[in-house]
């Protein structure tokens, strides 16, 4: 009887459950919820500041960014939760749901302690170009050591669900679709000007991209570039002439128009394209050859595509925060965005996908711009500081090699010289530590030793501690004061544990998110996790982010 009872109980709790989650097997192989997205589109917009959201509010469309602030969810105070803030951490850290210590993507190259050499974030001899002659396609995930989302989705449905990554930087491809992306592609300019992958992928280009690049698609990008709307208007940045910004060569201002045609020849050819809205352009049109090529989101099997528009950190590095080019990059992103959802909405139908914007880092205005309106800031001269640490090296312990490398605000020592001297190292590391703090504009100094015996909570220890990757960083850790960077005078960049380089959007829209907005704190690694949550998916295996659940439909 009891054995009755139980058959008939699970009977009702199975027809229950179906009723509340129905669920449809596909070509007899898998069962897939029929409530999940039709297609995951993680965008991905390289240097962007959450406050472009807002400053250039008045001048983008009514599709595009506003779209996503309307009719989506806006997390306004979101931030990077580690130091360094740059594009190969960011990229693996949004998808894999956690931080470089335990990604292992320390930074963009980092000097590797076994191999006594720099090593590149996506760089991989062991794999072949396709599309290119060239080097440019030697790249793949292998240096990420954890999963994305992308890559548990492709486990959850048995590798029936696609992951397709673009961006115009390698890295920006490869590390957000992981290690089990059915394709990545990335750009390469040049004289060449096509999109190219790995045999890390595949042995062959597919068809659609062979006919994308047949079609010269980015020569027709080497026009004129101009403000989108009268420079005028643009009243949200500062003046077009100044000496805060970069330029192209063979142009003797950094003004607009540019003839990007005639700028090309000094410029590497089809590489001026990366630093122009136009690479933006010219990524949104793949990426939406990308989706018929590949039927991307035409079936009841969840598919992922990662979009990173790299565009926006060359403009941004080249002319600063505060340019007039900045302003018509957004502008011009913003258009592009709309484009891309109107596609979507055709595609793949206007409630079946789901997207998420945010940044891989932000940026700090040009320091000399801020000095000249009386803000703290400036540049730290890093070949002077090496070479007064040698000195300080000499003069303590009568040898000049015990420093390995200098990177990425790190100090790599020479292990092996101070073994053969007897020195203890966590003596040589606070030492130097202490030396250092002296310097000008050196704000904090940490050594590995400090980062690996406490557990910090808060402030930029707590950054430093989930930067630090105890394989792969380095010995000491310099924190420079606020807006004072190793740059040129010119131009922008990046890699703080400051506000101005950790706030960066966040934007959910779509099927499965609600309405709304919030300044509660949320932090880069939530992303991967929320979005697990939305596929009802396993986590990335070092997720440590939490799933935004005020971001969720229930």
């Amino acid at each position: 009887m009891k054995k009755i009872v139980l058959v008939l109980s699970l009977a009702i709790i199975s027809i229950s459950c179906k009723s509340q989650n129905e669920t449809v097997v596909l070509n007899n192989k898998i069962p897939v919820t029929q409530d999940n997205p039709k297609l995951i589109i993680g965008i991905v917009v390289d240097q962007m500041r959450y406050d472009y959201l807002t400053r250039f509010y008045n001048k983008y469309s009514e599709g595009g960014f506003k779209r996503l602030m309307r009719e989506g969810f806006n997390c306004k105070n979101n931030h990077y939760n580690y130091v360094p803030t740059f594009t190969g951490p960011g990229h693996a850290s949004i998808y894999t749901g956690t931080t470089p210590k335990y990604h292992g993507i320390i930074a963009n190259s980092w000097y590797d302690k076994e191999l006594k050499d720099y090593v590149y974030c996506a760089g991989d001899s062991a794999v072949n170009s396709i599309g290119t002659e060239s080097k440019a396609g030697k790249m793949s995930p292998h240096r990420m050591t954890t999963t994305t989302f992308a890559d548990e989705n492709r486990l959850f449905t048995q590798m029936q669900g696609k992951t397709i990554g673009i961006a115009i930087k390698d890295r920006g491809a490869i590390l957000p679709a992981g290690h089990t992306a059915n394709m990545a592609f990335w750009f390469q300019g040049k004289d060449e000007g096509y999109w190219i992958t790995s045999s890390f992928y595949t042995e062959t280009l597919p068809d659609w991209v062979k006919q994308f690049n047949a079609s010269n698609k980015a020569a027709s990008y080497l026009t004129t570039w101009d403000t989108f709307y009268d420079i005028d208007s643009y009243t949200e940045s500062g003046p077009d002439l100044n000496t805060f910004e970069g330029g192209f060569k063979g142009k003797d201002t950094a003004t607009f128009p540019y003839d990007l045609k005639a700028l090309s020849k000094d410029n590497k050819g089809y590489d001026i394209l990366k630093a122009t809205p136009q690479g933006n352009a010219l990524t949104t049109d793949f990426a939406i050859a990308a989706i018929n090529g590949e039927l991307l989101g035409q079936d009841a099997i969840t598919d992922v595509l990662t979009i990173s528009y790299s565009s926006t950190d060359y403009v941004g590095h080249n002319f600063g925060v505060n340019s007039k080019e900045i302003q018509d990059t957004y502008i011009r992103l913003d258009k592009d965005l709309e484009r891309l959802f109107n596609v979507l909405d055709t595609q793949v139908g206007k409630n079946a996908y789901t997207v998420f914007l945010t940044a891989d880092h932000a940026a700090v205005d040009v320091p000399s711009y801020l000095k000249s309106t009386g803000i703290p800031a400036g540049y730290v001269d890093n070949d002077m500081y090496k070479e007064r640490l040698n000195d300080f090296m000499v003069k303590t312990y009568q040898a000049s090699d015990l420093i390995e490398n200098v990177s990425n605000f790190q100090i790599f020592l020479n292990k092996d010289k101070i073994d053969l001297l007897e020195l203890d190292i966590a003596h040589v590391q606070e030492r130097i530590a202490q030396e250092l703090i002296q310097y000008p504009h050196i704000y904090k100094v940490y050594t590995s030793s400090q980062l690996t015996a406490s557990n910090y909570v808060d402030g930029i220890e707590n950054l430093l501690e989930k930067g630090y990757n105890q394989k792969r960083s380095g010995d000491v850790l310099v924190v420079y004061d606020p807006a004072f960077i190793s740059y040129s005078k010119t131009g922008s960049t990046h890699g703080s544990g400051l506000n101005y380089d950790t706030h960066v959007p966040l934007l959910f829209y779509g099927k499965g998110i609600t309405k709304g907005s919030t300044l509660q704190r949320t932090e880069i690694v939530d992303i991967a996790p929320t979005m697990s949550a939305l596929l009802g998916i396993s986590f990335p295996n070092g997720s440590i982010g939490m799933p935004l659940e005020f971001v969720l439909k229930n």
